[in-house]
């Protein structure tokens, strides 16, 4: 090999008492133990609120009720430097439907995927059906350990002949011997001793076996039969040790105290591998017709066992050619006449047990390993040369969506914005938000770009105006709620009610196509929140107030301009002692970009360029407003720490081919994890916007990159390829959740979104144009130290 190969396999892992955990821990080893040159490292299932102490190989642990760490998983693994993923699967292994949990985590990956398949069923229930056809479609490659699992996979589910390899499943490698030895290690009586081992449950069918042999230890009084292995935890949690006690209780009724014997215990392998050295019979009595594999079988086959056992499909064909010996289902008058011939036929039997460990000798690790490896490099060369993920989000269109706004009339009415909706319908009883009014203004008049379309929505702004108008308080702050019957139902809103009320208003007073006297109107309530935007605390609220105040700015308004106005209409307005004039929103805003860039400089670390410890919400409005701070201040300072914070949240959200938004399940700290859910809307909308404002600061074609990404966040370009706004009529749904789309659409969703629009609208021909890169890359991916270095030498 020219390199180390990187093997990663998902699976229950030892010290986790269950089959699939031991095969995974013998499949690692055999696999490692090929070549020096290839590392393995496991991604280990635990069952909810088990925790164990793993091997160093395990290097990720999957809850697996938990949906949020099969998406985890998947970065994990997208980020790791492992070049296959090796997954063992069996339906109950995954939580969901069929277990269908593990698809959020195949369906994320860009590494080539080997499934080993524990299960296959010839007749699926639909939702197993469907499960197992997704496996086929995000597996390189199937490995099954049998031929009739092969004919299932091509019969039932159609997969191609060239994705599915037979690998058996693997077993120690022991001489062929005699029993006695290991009876004596064990200190085990019975001549002779039958053996059944593995975690008890009622497919077993134990109780075939019991009912079998009074008629035998009648004549073979030593007869010993040894049931081996713990309740199945699954069966013990919701039945605790009823099927036992049932076969106990049956072992008194036949009078078998004195030759059946139950080990009620989880044994490791060497002293498993002990007790089936020891044994001179194995019974696999199950009952179950679909078994497509059986570990306890394969073992009992690898050293060598004379075998009875029912014919379930795994059974059939490793027992032909006289390795073994079946009896009907349930049938103890088979089970009884073949241990008596087994007994009676020394010659026989041996003859038997000498064809299964022959057969065995294809099924050791040490050959089972090599198959796997031969499996890796085969799936490597057709991954590398048609890799299954190429483009996720080709569904998405090639140019934006046009303006719709049917969605936002259909939540005004003569009063303001209903907040909520429950699955698109109006929710009256949340009643109104002067948050919604104002981030309303902002939409409507970044879309007027004509008298026209001022005449179009005049009645839209009329009505925001007029709550907003309505909401203010004698000190200038606002209330921000109001019930459907028209009332108030706060004192005041917070910081940020007051920071978004004058975000609306600024944008205002700055339309150049908005009346004269709408435009003074707004101008006045800003006027009158001056005492109350001086005092604000909060980064947020004062974020949004610069981007208000920097709209008044940039257009030139000053209070001369209202005064003819504001003075020939008294009853135009509420009277107030004056105008607040341009200096003063000037001081102001200032001052909050100032207060920012201390809070930068206070909280960033490296690995850490944020203005908190925590990010939360609004987080790209507190970038944009600096750079907004630039464009009119011209100082640098507020650019290098716009851009240096804008790119850390690039950095923390971008997936490489999606933006993936901090949720709102406990935020993202400096010393956390990042939330994956709930993912809010806003977030994708202001990002839009502060790429925008970036791209316009430094004219860098990745910013205007990125706007459409975040901006396509909505249409489906995010982590669970949702869309989550309705072509047809203008509505955004609410967040993404750790179980799908959040289905209502309120104000606060479609209002983002069409902000987003706005704003990526008057750049659409250049994010769509032919210059654009189709496949995502790096290398939209801030170069994050060289542009401080550059912002700082600047």
């Amino acid at each position: 090999m020219n390199k180390q190969l990187k093997v990663l396999f998902i699976g229950t892992y030892v010290p986790k008492e269950c089959g699939i955990a031991t095969f995974t821990f013998d499949l690692l080893n055999s696999v490692s133990g090929v070549h020096d040159d290839i590392h393995c490292e496991v991604i280990a299932l635990n069952d909810p609120s088990e925790t164990y102490d793993y091997p160093e190989e395990v290097v990720f642990q999957i809850e697996r009720d938990k949906i949020e760490d099969y998406y985890r998983a998947a970065d994990f693994i997208n980020q790791s430097d492992a070049d296959i993923v090796c997954l063992q699967h069996e339906f109950g292994l995954f939580w969901g439907n069929a277990g269908d949990y593990i698809f959020t985590l195949l369906s994320g990956i860009n590494k080539p995927v080997i499934t080993t398949m524990h299960t296959v069923i010839r007749e699926p229930e639909p939702e197993y059906r469907t499960s197992t056809e997704k496996l086929i479609k995000y597996s390189e490659k199937l490995v099954v350990m049998s031929q009739t699992a092969v004919d299932m996979l091509k019969d039932v589910y159609n997969a191609p002949e060239d994705k599915i390899e037979i690998i058996f499943h693997g077993v120690p490698d022991y001489p062929f011997n005699n029993c006695e030895k290991y009876k004596k290690i064990l200190d085990l009586k019975g001549s002779p001793l039958v053996l059944t081992f593995g975690l008890l449950s009622q497919n077993k069918g134990i109780e075939s076996m019991l009912e079998a042999l009074p008629d035998v230890v009648s004549q073979y009084p030593d007869l010993v039969y040894l049931v081996l292995g713990a309740t199945h935890p699954m069966v013990k949690k919701h039945n605790g040790e009823a099927y036992r006690q049932y076969l106990m209780n049956r072992v008194s009724e036949l009078g078998l105290e004195n030759n059946v014997i139950f080990h009620d215990k989880f044994v490791e392998k060497e002293e498993l591998c002990n007790y089936i050295l020891a044994s001179d019979i194995y019974a696999s009595p199950y009952l179950s017709r679909e078994q497509i594999v059986s570990g306890a079988l394969t073992y009992a086959i690898g050293m060598g066992k004379a075998i009875v056992s029912t014919p379930y499909w795994y059974a059939q064909e490793m027992l032909s050619d006289n390795r073994g010996m079946l009896v009907d289902f349930g049938d103890k008058d088979g089970f009884k006449n073949s241990l008596l011939y087994l007994i009676e036929n020394p010659d026989e039997c041996n003859n038997m047990r000498k064809n299964a460990y022959d057969f065995g000798r294809k099924m050791t690790w040490k050959n089972v390993g090599k198959e796997y490896n031969a499996v890796f490099s085969k799936a490597l060369k057709k991954y590398s040369t048609y890799p299954r993920i190429q483009n996720r989000f080709n569904f998405l269109p090639n140019q934006l969506p046009e303006v719709k706004l049917d969605y936002l009339k259909l939540l005004t009415d003569d009063v303001g914005i209903i907040q909520h909706t429950n699955l698109g319908v109006p929710a009256r009883h949340h009643g109104y938000s002067t948050d919604d009014v104002g981030r309303g203004l902002v939409v409507l008049t970044q879309l007027i770009d004509s008298h026209e379309k001022a005449e179009e929505f005049w009645k839209l702004i009329t009505t925001y105006m007029s709550f907003l108008e309505h909401a203010q308080t004698d000190s200038g702050h606002f209330h921000n709620f109001m019930s459907y019957k028209r009332e108030f139902l706060d004192e005041e809103g917070s910081e940020d009610t007051l920071g978004r009320a004058i975000y609306g208003l600024g944008h205002v007073v700055s339309c150049p196509y908005l009346s004269k006297n709408i435009r003074t109107l707004a101008h006045t309530l800003i006027s009158k929140s001056k005492t109350q935007m001086e005092k604000l605390s909060y980064p947020r609220a004062k974020a949004y107030t610069m981007c208000g105040l920097y709209e008044m700015l940039k257009a030139g308004v000053d209070a001369d301009s209202f005064e003819s106005v504001f003075n020939s209409r008294r009853d135009a307005v509420r009277p107030i002692d004056s105008l607040v004039d341009r200096d003063t929103f000037e001081s102001i805003f200032i001052s909050h970009a100032d207060s920012l860039v201390d809070l930068y400089k206070a909280n960033s670390k490296e690995g850490w360029d944020w203005f908190e410890p925590t990010v939360t919400y609004s987080n790209a409005k507190l970038s944009e407003s600096l750079i907004l701070a630039y464009k009119y201040t011209k100082d640098r300072t507020y650019r290098r720490v716009g851009l240096a914070t804008l790119d850390f949240l690039t950095e923390a959200q971008w997936k490489g081919d999606f933006f993936d938004i901090v949720g709102n399940q406990g935020w993202y700290s400096c010393d956390g994890e990042k939330p994956i859910f709930d993912q809010q809307p806003i977030e994708a909308g202001y990002l839009t916007q502060a790429y925008i404002s970036a791209y316009e600061t430094v004219r860098e074609k990745k910013y205007l990159d990125l706007a459409r990404y975040s901006f396509e966040y909505f249409l489906g370009r995010n982590r669970l390829l949702i869309p989550m706004y309705d072509v047809s009529t203008g509505a955004v749904c609410d967040g993404l959740n750790c179980d799908g789309m959040n289905c209502n659409q309120g104000a606060e969703s479609v209002i983002c979104f069409l902000m987003a629009l706005s704003s990526l609208n008057k750049y659409a021909d250049r994010a769509y144009g032919a210059l654009f890169q189709q496949v995502v890359s790096e290398e939209v991916l801030p170069k994050r130290k060289s542009l401080l270095s550059t912002n700082q030498a600047e």
